[in-house]
Parts: C-alpha cells; sequence; structure tokens
C-alpha cells in the first residue's frame, strides 16, 4: 500500500459523475483517456485515485519545468510526499508521487521499465513538431504492467487514440465530459460603453481595456505575441488607467519584482513571460493572479501552455507569436487553450472571450486533431537498434518492430528494408553529397495550392485578396483593412455593384458670416495644406483657412488627399448638416502583399515551412534507374554516419541515442575531435539548448558550432539539426554562464532588452540538465566519452540544489489572499 504522508489534505468537494467513471476505470486496473475542457477538473481524477490508497508508484508527467514545478509545490502544501525529475532535478524518486517532463521517463519506458501508473498531462503534445515523438514513443513503448491515464481538453479525435492503444493491446476507457464548469461568452469590445472614459485615455488597447474594467469583466488575461509588447501593453495600460486602491508588496516581493514589475504590481498590472525568472512568476504574479489580486495580465502567447490560472475575461491581440527566433501563426488549438483560460471555477458565473475587429474570434478556437508527423524519435529507434545487435539479434527487425506499434494505422516507413537485402545499399549512398537540402517558407494560394513564399511586392489594394476565417476575400471588402488608417471615419461605397469600405473624412464647414465666407477648412485639412507648401512662403496672397469655394477645394485639395490619407481618393463629396466631407476610395493605395504564381496579391496567407530536396545528379534517376524519392530515416542517419552499411548503429549512432534531440550530434562530433579539450567543451554544452538571445557574448565557444556544422555538412534534419547544428543551438550562452559564476554581481551588466533574467536562468537550467543527462548515461567504450561523463558527474555534485521549496518564495500577505474587485471611474 502507497503511504502517503498522514496530514494529506482531504478536499470536503465530491467528484462529478465524469470523473467517478473515471476513477472506477483506473481502479478496475484499465487505462483511461479523459476530454474535458479547461477548468473541468481533470487534475482531479488522479488526486481522487491517489487519495484512495493505490499500489505502486505514479508519475505524473507534463509537458514544462515550469508546471512541473509547480505541481511540485501544488501537492507538497498538501502534505503529500512527492518527488521530482525534470532533467535538471532528480529528487525523492523513490516518491509514491513523482512529478516530472516525459523525456525524464523515456530512458526508463525504453528499458521496458515503467511506474504503475504514468499519467501524460496534455497528452495533445502528440502533435507537438519537436517533442510529439518522444510522447509517441514513451506511450507505444510503455510496459503492459503500467497504466495510462492521459488527459487533455484540446484533442478532437480522442477516439483514435483511444483505437491506437487497443491496437497496442491495451484496455482502454474514454471517459468525454464536453461542458464548460464556467460558460464561456464572446463579447465584441466595440460594444461595451465607452461613456465616461475620457479623451485623455489614448491609444487602442488603453481604451479598450478601460471599457472592459468599467464594464466588471476584469480581471483581464491578455496575450501579446511578443515580450515587448507584452511589457509595453501593461506600462501603456497602468500609465493611463489609474488604480484607487494599490497593492501593498512586503519589501521582500518589491526586492524579488524589480522597479519595473513592482510599479505595474502597485497599479494591479502585470507582464507574464520567459524573461520572468521562476520566483518572479512563481512567487508574485501567478499567486497575486490566483487570488484575484491583479486587474490584468499581460502574457505572452507563447507561455500560453504553461499558464495554470485563470481569469474572468482573456482577450488575444495578434494572429501571430514569436518562439524563439521564428515566428508562428496560432493554431486553432492553442487558441482555444488561451480561451479556455476565461472564467474561474467557483467564482464566476460566466467567462468572456473579448474580441474585436480582424481579431481572433471564439469559432475558430478549436481543438487539435492529432496526426502524427512524418518525422520519428531517431534517438529511440538507434536506441533500439543497438540494444538488438548487443544482443546478436536483427537491429532492422527490432526497429521494425517498434515502427508497428507507432500512432498510424499505416506502416511507417525506415528505409530500413533494402539493408535486410544482402549487398542492398540505400539510394543515396552512392552519391550523399548531391543531395541539396533546404529549409523554405511556402504559402497557400486561393487554389489550395502551396508556392513559394517571396518577397512582399507593391500592388493595387483593390486588387489585394484577404485570407480569413478559412476564406479568401477582397481586401477592401473587409472593414478591419482600413481601420488602422489614421484619418477619416469607416464608410461604405459601392464599386461595380459591390460594397467596398472606404474612409469619410471632413475637409470643410460652411462658413458663418461674410468674414468666413463660403467655406472653412477644418483643422487637419489646414495643418496638412500648410505643410504641404514650399517654406518659407514669401509670394503670393496669404494663405488663410477661410473663404474656400467648392471649386477651390475641388482643385486645390481633393487632389493632395491621395498623399495626406495613405491613398485614399476622392470619390465623392458628401454634405452632411453644415461640413463638406469626401468618401476616400482606397482601390489604388499602395499595399504590400505577397504576388502568388497567378498574378494575384495576397494577405494573410496560410504559411508553412517545409524541406525541400534536390537531387544533383545529371540524370535524375538512381543508378537502378528508379526515380529519385525523399531520403527515408535509414538514408539520413547513413549520411550523418549514425548506422553503418549494415544498418548498425556506428559509435557516434550509439552515443547519439544517449540524448533525446540534436544535442548528441553536436556532443559526439565534439568528442570525435581529439584536439578539442574536454575542459573547455563541458561549459560550451549549454550552448547546446541556449537559443538565439546570447550572440552578443560570444568569444570562444562558438567552436562546437563549427564544429558541428563541418561535420554535418551545414545539413538540416526538423528536430536535430538546422544548417548543421541542434535546432536550439545559441553561442554566448557559455561565456555568460562562466562570467556570473566568477562575478555573480554583473548579472544585470550582462542583461539586454533581448537578454533578460529568465533567459540567463533558463540556460543554466538546460545546462545543468544536459549534464545530468550526461552524468547518468550508460557506458560506452570510448575514452573521451567517459572523460566528459566524469566532468560532468563533478560539475553536477558541485553545483547549488536548485529544488524550489513553498518556503523559499515569499508569501501572500493576509491582504493579499482577498480578492481584490477591479473597477475603474474617472472623476
Amino acid at each position: 500500500m502507497v503511504e502517503l504522508s498522514s496530514d494529506l489534505e482531504i478536499s470536503l468537494r465530491l467528484p462529478d459523475l465524469w470523473q467517478q467513471e473515471a476513477i472506477r476505470a483506473l481502479q478496475a486496473g484499465k487505462d483511461v483517456v479523459v476530454d474535458a475542457p479547461t477548468g473541468a477538473g481533470k487534475t482531479y481524477v488522479f488526486e481522487q485515485w491517489l487519495e484512495k490508497g493505490p499500489r505502486g508508484q505514479a508519475i505524473y508527467t507534463v509537458p514544462t519545468r515550469a508546471l512541473a514545478n509547480d505541481k511540485l509545490l501544488e501537492w507538497r502544501a498538501k502534505g503529500w510526499n512527492v518527488g521530482i525529475a525534470t532533467g535538471d532535478l532528480a529528487e525523492n524518486l523513490n516518491a509514491p508521487v513523482v512529478v516530472a517532463t516525459l523525456e525524464a521517463q523515456k530512458s526508463r519506458l525504453l528499458a521496458g521499465e515503467g511506474p504503475a501508473l504514468l499519467v501524460i498531462d496534455e497528452y495533445q503534445m502528440l502533435g507537438d513538431p519537436s517533442r510529439g515523438t518522444n510522447y509517441e514513443l514513451a506511450i507505444a513503448l510503455a510496459p503492459e504492467e503500467t497504466q495510462l491515464l492521459m488527459l487533455s481538453g484540446s484533442v478532437g479525435n480522442p477516439e483514435s487514440v483511444v483505437a491506437w492503444l487497443r491496437r497496442l493491446g491495451r484496455q482502454v476507457e474514454l471517459i468525454q465530459h464536453l461542458e464548460r464548469p464556467v460558460p464561456l461568452d464572446e463579447i465584441h469590445i466595440e460594444a461595451l460603453p465607452e461613456k465616461g472614459i475620457p479623451a485623455s485615455v489614448k491609444g487602442l488597447w488603453p481604451r479598450a481595456v478601460a471599457r472592459v474594467l468599467k464594464a466588471g469583466m476584469a480581471p483581464l488575461l491578455a496575450f501579446a505575441p511578443r515580450r515587448k509588447a507584452a511589457e509595453r501593453l501593461a506600462i501603456e495600460i497602468a500609465k493611463q488607467l489609474p488604480e484607487e486602491d494599490p497593492l501593498i508588496l512586503t519589501p521582500e516581493q518589491q526586492q524579488l519584482a524589480g522597479e519595473t514589475l513592482t510599479r505595474l504590481l502597485k497599479a494591479r498590472i502585470a507582464f507574464h513571460h520567459s524573461g520572468l525568472s521562476y520566483r518572479q512568476r512563481a512567487g508574485l504574479v501567478e499567486p497575486l493572479a490566483k487570488a484575484g489580486q491583479l486587474r490584468i495580465v499581460v502574457a505572452t502567447m507563447g507561455l500560453s501552455a504553461g499558464i495554470n490560472f485563470s481569469m474572468r475575461s482573456v482577450l488575444v491581440t495578434d494572429r501571430e507569436f514569436r518562439a524563439g527566433d521564428r515566428t508562428n501563426q496560432v493554431r486553432p488549438d492553442e487558441l482555444l487553450q488561451m480561451f479556455g483560460r476565461a472564467g474561474r471555477r467557483g467564482i464566476d458565473k460566466r467567462g468572456f472571450a473579448l474580441v474585436f475587429p480582424g481579431g481572433p474570434r471564439l469559432h475558430e478556437a478549436r481543438p487539435l486533431h492529432l496526426k502524427r508527423h512524418s518525422t520519428v524519435d531517431w534517438p529511440s529507434f538507434l536506441s533500439v537498434m543497438h540494444l538488438a545487435n548487443v544482443a546478436e539479434e536483427d537491429p532492422v527487425v527490432a526497429a521494425h518492430s517498434v515502427a508497428s506499434r507507432l500512432f498510424s494505422a499505416e506502416r511507417v516507413p525506415l528505409g530500413l528494408r533494402e539493408f535486410s537485402i544482402k549487398g542492398a545499399r540505400p539510394r543515396e549512398i552512392e552519391q550523399p553529397q548531391r543531395i541539396h537540402r533546404q529549409e523554405v517558407r511556402e504559402i497557400q494560394n486561393p487554389d489550395g495550392e502551396w508556392e513559394r513564399q517571396r518577397a512582399p511586392q507593391k500592388g493595387p489594394l483593390g486588387q489585394v485578396l484577404f485570407y480569413r476565417r478559412g476564406q479568401w476575400k477582397d481586401a477592401l471588402s473587409i472593414p478591419s483593412t482600413l481601420e488602422q488608417v489614421p484619418v477619416g471615419t469607416l464608410c461604405k461605397l459601392k464599386q461595380n455593384g459591390q460594397v467596398v469600405y472606404g474612409r469619410e473624412l471632413p475637409l470643410a464647414r460652411l462658413g458663418r458670416g461674410e468674414e468666413e465666407g463660403e467655406l472653412v477648412l477644418t483643422n487637419w485639412v489646414w495643418k496638412q495644406l500648410k505643410q504641404s507648401l514650399p517654406q518659407p512662403r514669401k509670394k503670393g496672397p496669404r494663405l488663410s483657412r477661410h473663404r474656400w469655394s467648392l471649386e477651390k477645394l475641388e482643385t486645390e485639395i481633393l487632389p493632395q488627399l491621395p498623399a495626406w490619407t495613405m491613398g485614399g481618393r476622392a470619390v465623392e463629396i458628401e454634405t452632411r448638416g453644415d461640413t463638406i466631407a469626401a468618401r476616400l476610395d482606397y482601390s489604388q493605395a499602395v499595399a504590400y502583399a505577397y504576388r502568388d504564381s497567378a498574378g494575384r496579391y495576397l494577405l494573410g496567407p496560410p504559411e508553412r515551412t517545409v524541406e525541400l530536396m534536390a537531387d544533383l545528379r545529371l540524370s535524375g534517376e538512381t543508378n537502378e534507374g528508379s526515380p529519385i524519392a525523399g531520403p527515408t530515416p535509414a538514408d539520413a542517419w547513413f549520411q550523418l554516419g549514425l548506422i553503418d552499411r549494415d544498418a548498425r548503429p556506428t559509435r557516434r549512432g550509439v552515443l547519439f541515442s544517449y540524448f533525446n534531440h540534436g544535442e548528441g550530434l553536436a556532443v559526439a562530433a565534439a568528442l570525435e575531435d581529439r584536439t578539442y579539450p574536454i575542459e573547455e567543451l563541458i561549459f560550451d554544452i549549454a550552448n547546446l539548448r541556449a537559443g538565439h538571445r546570447f550572440h552578443i557574448h560570444e568569444e570562444y565557444s562558438g567552436r562546437l558550432g563549427s564544429i558541428c556544422r563541418s561535420t554535418y555538412r551545414n545539413a538540416s534534419y526538423r528536430g536535430y539539426l538546422r544548417k548543421g547544428v541542434p535546432p536550439e543551438y545559441g553561442d554566448g550562452a557559455a561565456e555568460t554562464l562562466r562570467r556570473l559564476d566568477a562575478q555573480p554581481g554583473i548579472k544585470h551588466q550582462l542583461m539586454s532588452e533581448d537578454l533578460l533574467s529568465g533567459d540567463i536562468e533558463r540556460a543554466r537550467l538546460e545546462w545543468r540538465s544536459l549534464l545530468n543527462h550526461i552524468a547518468h548515461a550508460p557506458d560506452l567504450e570510448w575514452e573521451r566519452w567517459l572523460e566528459l561523463r566524469d566532468h560532468a558527474r563533478w560539475l553536477v555534485s558541485s553545483m547549488p540544489e536548485t529544488t524550489f521549496h513553498p518556503e523559499d518564495l515569499p508569501a501572500l500577505t493576509p491582504s493579499q489572499r482577498k480578492r481584490h474587485k477591479s473597477f475603474l471611474r474617472f472623476e
């Protein structure tokens, strides 16, 4: 019997019927797949199962370290005996419950070992382009005696996952609960009353947030596309929207927050992104948000999966977001996850998804239809092949046995069958250098065809097509196209029998008396006219905004409107009361858009990145005369030196199999260069997962990247190499961490607009994780590998503990634990 702490918190809340059904299925020894919305209580199924005293250990896996730390703190606060395994941390691993990242458990599952219960929270990660293969293999190879509990609210075809598990011979129950605990309404921000908000509140978003606050829809969680945008928005809102009851922070909280975040928190506003340290997020922003102390939190979309709190309203400000050094389109399932944070169970009667013209809408949010990617988990397959080779079994048969268990009803091609035929060789072995690979960006045209994305070109706006809500429309038939034009107001025009949008601009008003004459120019037109005249103006009659005629207006003002109004041309003159206004047509305005092969100008087309391969042989055929096809995994493994001609893993391939992603390729290449001192390599490894933000500090650690590029000829393989180096590789992290170890006080000197405290903290955690991984890796008959492993073990043992305990974080004061009622008055 698993013994939990005696002071385990016993909740008085009774499980819902669907939760009871899931618990009974687990107690019956079945696997359970739970499909329920965010906030419905999926985790509660596991907690209730645990309280009933199960046999054996439970491993609870989550997608990120931050979420693992959150669960650790949450359950330890309940008095549970909980361990953690996240790569950088391995603590209390024999506890009844261990919170982990899935990659930290993969080697155990590959070896045929597993816990009594393996929980996979957010199993939609199966569809993740970079990590999905790890999830797939872990599930496929989980021992028969290990029960699976898979949780998600973002999968559109859970029945396909259930069918896959049953195909593996497992007994599975699908538990679905589609009703949200808090109903969600879509609210148009423009429909909220603006009365009472003074003109001094400037800008689209501050005025929009002011409407939300006045309508009593706070607290608000807003998602911004990138970190600086989140910070700027939070700062601008705090500057323009007063807080009548400022949040009082303790000295310890202020020290942790720093100057900018302290100022925002006092105004009950915060930003939440990866640049914050874990202590700032877990010790300040998140607990204050959960306690209802913050009016507004502005988070980055890239961190949306790591947010573990909800608020009354959610606003998504863009359709794109920054992740690493790339810009991504928000997927429908990511939108579902973001909008799903609206509405707090037990607090709010309803949640609100706030929308605006041209922005993401609630109906666009939908679950992800899971399907496997074309890539496979290279390290796991090579590990299986190596173990088969050691056991004097056929590595090809072993690999195909694993491939038959993958999340696909069809056979997953590995390209290894050619190796099993004596004398056969993979297609590209003879001339591997003649296969050229290149990652290219493609767009989908209105015919549904994908083509190469070219640089935007100038074109008339009237010919531009805009992709919106899955349909192509004339850009000027959509009101949001002209919303950012800073002059006039939106209006409708008739053009060839169709309604299009333009702008209506007041030009003049009727004169009042002889002194003013027939017409008087508006202030804006008068200002534009003066700026357009050469300075100084010495000759001619004195210019005045008075005594204008309609004829003079048409001859001297209308021709200049395109230059003044971003391309609008007057097509109608309207009289509204005493105001003369021009109706502007923007069909000839210049727009920058992609131009497809049919000559159409396109805005916002669907985009994707693909890897193109060209065979540089003149014949266009292999030696056998068959057409060239794309390289299989076996072809890639051979070209990279991971397997030999008999499909048996090489020394490089075995070492690569010890890692999860492309880091093993870099480590192997560095170890093969005997002139590369292990004492330097052990620190340069910090670059392997550092990302792009440290490059300004690079001095010498770039040697690791150079060796990789040379060894692998700048090759790109999705998930493993990008132009010869692992995808997350970034020069400069090693130098940064070594400087901080020597002089801890210079941290702020090393930081910049792009490189923040959270980036440095994360780089150190990733470095420690890799060192810990190497320290616990298997033996290999290679002197330099064993030397590197010894160095890693020594370095890890000398590093300070990084586990966060609840007492390490500043506690909320009694007043901070009470919900704050957010309101806004301008008096």
